[in-house]
């Protein structure tokens, strides 16, 4: 399996769980996908992006960037989602990864906030930064 992939079942695993996330989203509201949902509100986890980081002769270190996009009606909601995002993510390691990857260090490296041009919707863009152990 992926690192990357690895890395996005791990992070939907721990958000569906996580106590303080599920109490402002909905577990069934949190999938792999694009676009604006269908409901309010959502964690969409999107893009990501796998570079190499030449820290050993092994050449077994990743770091892996999982975006997500949280979709509300208030800013203010979306602010504390996101800050419910950031404990969960930062609040226990992500050791043992399917496929036997291993993560050494994740956090949230980026939030921002946008105002949807409907006047209506608000969409929060969280960053997740992961340095990884692949598996051999």
């Amino acid at each position: 399996m992926s690192p990357d992939l690895a890395l996005q079942k791990a992070l939907l695993a721990r958000l569906a769980t996580a106590a303080d996330v599920t109490a402002l989203v909905p577990a069934a509201n949190m999938v792999d996908g694009f676009g604006i949902p269908q409901r309010f509100p959502s964690i969409v986890l999107g893009e990501g992006q796998v570079v190499r980081e030449p820290l050993t002769l092994e050449a077994r270190h990743r770091r892996i960037y999982a975006t997500a996009h949280i979709w509300t009606k208030s800013a203010p909601t979306a602010r504390a989602i996101a800050g419910a995002m950031t404990a969960a993510v930062e609040g226990l390691p992500f050791s043992n990864l399917e496929g036997g990857h291993h993560a050494i260090s994740t956090v949230v490296s980026s939030t921002r906030f946008l105002r949807d041009p409907d006047g209506e919707t608000a969409h929060g863009v969280l960053t997740v930064d992961c340095l990884m152990e692949v598996a051999p």
